[in-house]
Order: structure tokens, then sequence, then C-alpha cells
């Protein structure tokens, strides 16, 4: 039988990375082991390699996906019956830049034998001059751009983007995309592992060996109309709402409630603290709100508090 009279809080996970590194810790205090390069933070996820446990409360040592498969209604409310919890919350470290990379559409995983995969991100801290790559600086075919690949051109074939501590970015199937180093970035994914690495900056891991590339899939998923994207610009709170995903900012100048009776909401806490009954959400943290708890009221701990609030689209 479900109990649960609080919002549901989860052990992270953490991810070494060769481009990570403390940064997690340095900003939000996660207990990092040290001297690792940590590069993602897994703060929600159902796979099958990897699991988020509630870590407090009645239904503390319950999986996500056992919440998933047998108290769906009471946590989740009424929502579309798929084997798992549909999305992949993290954190990022990008104390280098990632690998060059692209997601597969549903028809193009298929073929591949792939997942397909949608993010969205959010920067919640972000060196001075730091920038990310997403899309192409011009529309080229998939001969050109493989041309440019293999003998070294990759510049010419990546679109650069300035950030900053609270922009956002959306980043569909097929989008070419890297993030570079000195972003801690908050991504919201559906849930999936497939990505292409096309290329990796001739960078080695500590034996001297290079990562291996997937150059030939990511042909075949790059959208090479995909031309300078533009950074996510807000409506109001509304930062992004696709299919899979809505995400909203909020400012919490004063109490909220949530969202509506039966629908669960997952919070994470940006800046300041988030209270919910019991529970004290510090920069960094998130908990779901259950869609049968009663009280939905989320208060600012302290001034300056915000959160993103991720739900399923209505």
């Amino acid at each position: 039988m479900f109990s649960a009279d609080s919002p549901l809080l989860f052990t992270p996970l953490f991810q070494e990375r060769i481009w990570g590194g403390q940064k997690l810790a340095e900003l939000f205090g996660k207990d990092l082991p040290r001297g690792k390069r940590i590069g993602e933070s897994w703060e929600l996820v159902d796979r099958p390699e990897a699991q988020s446990v509630v870590r407090t409360g009645p239904m503390a040592g319950r999986s996500l996906h056992d919440l998933w498969s047998n108290f769906r209604k009471e946590v989740f409310g009424k929502v579309a019956d798929v084997p798992r919890f549909p999305l992949v919350i993290k954190l990022l470290d990008a104390q280098e830049k990632l690998s060059l990379q692209v997601h597969p559409s549903k028809q193009v995983a298929e073929s591949l034998g792939g997942e397909a995969k949608t993010e969205f991100w959010y920067f919640a801290a972000a060196d001075p001059g730091a920038e990310i790559f997403a899309g192409l600086p011009k529309t080229m075919t998939q001969e050109q751009f493989a041309g440019a690949v293999r003998s070294g051109r990759i510049a010419e074939c990546v679109h650069a983007i300035p950030v900053k501590s609270g922009d956002a970015m959306f980043l569909p199937p097929g989008r070419l995309h890297s993030i570079a180093g000195g972003n801690v970035v908050v991504e919201i994914q559906q849930n999936s592992d497939t990505t292409y690495r096309v290329f990796d900056w001739h960078r080695t891991d500590d034996t001297g060996k290079p990562r291996s590339l997937h150059i030939e899939q990511a042909l075949q998923c790059i959208n090479f109309e995909d031309v300078t994207p533009a950074k996510i610009q807000a409506d109001g709170e509304l930062l992004v709402r696709h299919e899979l995903f809505e995400v909203q900012k909020w400012n919490l100048d004063f109490p909220r409630e949530i969202g509506s009776a039966g629908e669960f909401a997952i919070v994470l806490c940006l800046s300041g603290r988030v209270g919910c009954r019991d529970l004290d959400l510090a920069p960094g943290e998130l908990f779901l709100v259950p869609a049968s708890l009663e009280d939905r009221s989320i208060q600012p701990q302290c001034q300056e508090t915000s959160l993103l609030r991720v739900m399923f689209p209505k």
C-alpha cells in the first residue's frame, strides 16, 4: 500500500565522466567521491542499469521503477501506460567539452537498434565566455558534413552559442550538439541512453586510448537543415512544453500550489530554499510531489528562491 504524507526524495547517483569535475560539490554541496571527475548526478532515473531510490519516509528503499509499476495512480496520477518512467533528470558538470554528438528520432532509432532521445538544458551556472554547440552554421549535405569530419574540418560543422546562467536550450532528435567547459546544466531528457559521438576533440582516456566514435550512425541521425538554432525565449514562466515534458521556472516569492490534485510534479530547487510539508530543498536537490498528496503547497524558505517545475503536459 502506498503511504506518503510528504514529497518523495531520492538518492542521487554519481557518474564519472572524462569531462567532469567537482563543481557539483562546490555549487550544490553534493557528497561526491573525492578525487573523481564526476560529470553527472542522476537525480531521477528508471533504467535497467540505474535506479533512483526513495531515501526518506515510509516509502524509503523503494525504487522509482517500483513506484511506477506498483503505485502509478497514487504517485503519478493518470498517465500513459509505458514500461518505465519516461524521463531522466540529471545535473551535469562540464569542466571540459562533451563530445560532439547527436541523438536519434524514434524512426531512426528503431532502424539502428537504439532509443529515441529528446533533451532540455537549463544552465544553472556558466563561467564568463561559456558556450555550447547546437545545430549547424549553414545548410549542408550529408556528404559535405562527412567530408568535413573525416578531413579534420569539424569547426566548419558546429554552431557556437554563448550561454549564461539562466539560459535554456531545447534539443530535439537530430540536433548536433555539445556542451563546452565551464557549464553546470540541469538536463531533462527522454528516458534513453542512445548517443552517437561524431567527434571527441582528440581526447584520450587514462590509458591513452580515444573513445569510440559512431560517425556512420550519426550521419543517419543528424538533421542537416537544422541551422543556427536559438536558445529558448521564456513565455512568462514557461520554458518548454513538449509532448514528453513541460518545464516552468518559478521565482517563488510566496507560497503556491505546485499543481492540481491528481497530478504529480517534480520540483528542482535552483536558488534559496523550497519547503513542502516537512521537507526543505536546497539548490541542486529535487523532490517528487505525488499525485495523491493532499497538501500541495510549496513555500520559499528565504528570499530569492527559484525552482524548476517539471510535469507531463496536459
